[in-house]
């Protein structure tokens, strides 16, 4: 049985930093990808990074680069995206998501992923 174990997130001032993380397990595949995604209220899961397993090349939408970090932990098959210069555009439910088909171009599609984590609420305000 697959899982996607995630836990982290919770309420953040603006400005400030949280962190992630995502413990798959129950799939074997020699290059898959796993990725974040985040839904708001009214708006559509958007995809935020993702990580190859193969050679750890990670990619990011421009709403977070350059703030947000995403980076395994083999040893723990543990991933973690890092979240700094947290702003209340941030808020929204984050999804840890793995894809059999490894990264690809078009990586921030969802239908695109074969498993889902619950989601961990990350609020951003004052």
């Amino acid at each position: 049985q697959v899982q996607l174990v995630e836990s982290g997130g919770g309420l953040v001032q603006p400005g400030g930093s949280l962190r992630l993380s995502c413990a798959p397990s129950g799939f074997t595949s020699d290059n898959y990808a796993i990725a974040w995604f985040r839904q708001a209220p009214g708006k559509e899961r958007e995809g935020v990074s993702c990580i190859s397993s193969s050679d750890d090349r990670t990619v990011y939408s421009n709403s977070v680069k350059g703030r947000f970090a995403m980076f395994r932990d083999n040893a723990k098959n543990t991933v973690y995206m890092e979240m700094t210069r947290m702003k209340p555009g941030d808020t929204a439910i984050y999804f840890c998501a793995v894809t059999l088909r490894g990264l690809a171009p078009r990586w921030s599609t969802p239908r695109r992923y074969n498993y889902w984590g619950q989601g961990r609420q990350v609020t951003v305000s004052s």
